[in-house]
């Protein structure tokens, strides 16, 4: 059975989630250097290099993506959220590092056989039906050159269903708080995410959704649109495990 909670999200409830909200607890919830490291971690994955033409989808903020120009690459980020597009445009003129950042959907691209990497990091996978989002990994693969490598960081939902679900999360910066109220439905492979923002006198509420998958499901979807090689990977690049917090996809078409 379906029901709202549990149904994809759509453009517009994206745009709502990823707002000034978001954008305000971001450094509470990833502090610079974690950010650092998983920017290292990235360019090991993806085997980087000075001017290789890199693709981040569901860039958000800038993140990730200013610091991979940072190390040298040629980084183009697409987001849906216009708040947190203009945020990375804002730190990549502060960082010197030039960013090509573009508004749009992650399930249609304007990009074909342009960049020799791709990634989706930090849970940006998974927001939609299996239909539109094995669309996203079509998208991404049409837009890699030959022997171009995709990258998906995702949470570990074997170790999520036995540590974390249901679950209650607070953050707090300075006298605002952000509550997520998290549980998984089994049927469907769902995180569903309830958020109440308390700021500035204000309640606001909101919901994310977003479908989790195991290795031989990603492996299935990546070579249906065109990858060759499908690898896994733990939190960083290291190695995967039940246990692990994450699970690190790496494919090559």
């Amino acid at each position: 059975m379906r029901n709202d909670e549990n149904s994809p999200l759509s453009a517009k409830e994206l745009e709502t989630y990823f707002s000034e909200d978001y954008l305000y607890f971001g450094d509470v919830v990833k502090s610079p250097e974690e950010s650092d490291r998983e920017a290292g971690a990235i360019w090991k994955l993806l085997s980087l290099k000075q001017g290789t033409p890199v693709l981040e989808l569901g860039c958000g903020y800038g993140r990730i993506t200013n610091r991979l120009a940072e190390k040298g690459a040629r980084v183009t980020g697409l987001d849906i959220s216009p708040i947190l597009l203009k945020k990375a445009e804002a730190d990549a003129a502060e960082r010197r590092v030039n960013v090509e950042y573009v508004p749009g959907d992650m399930r249609s691209l304007p990009w074909r056989d342009r960049f020799d990497a791709a990634l989706l990091w930090f849970t940006s996978f998974g927001y939609f039906d299996d239909a539109e989002n094995e669309r996203v990994l079509h998208e991404a693969a049409c837009s890699l050159r030959k022997g171009g490598r995709l990258l998906i960081d995702h949470l570990n939902r074997f170790a999520w269903l036995r540590d974390k679900s249901p679950t209650c999360e607070i953050v707090q910066r300075d006298d605002n708080l952000r509550i997520d109220i998290m549980k998984t439905d089994a049927l469907t492979d769902r995180i569903n995410w309830k958020r109440i923002v308390v700021r500035d006198g204000c309640v606001r509420r909101m919901r994310f959704s977003f479908r989790q998958y195991g290795f031989p499901e990603y492996d299935r979807m990546l070579r249906n649109v065109g990858f060759d090689a499908v690898e896994a990977y733990g939190q960083d690049g290291g190695a995967f495990t039940p246990y692990g917090p994450r699970i690190v996809v790496v494919a090559h078409k």
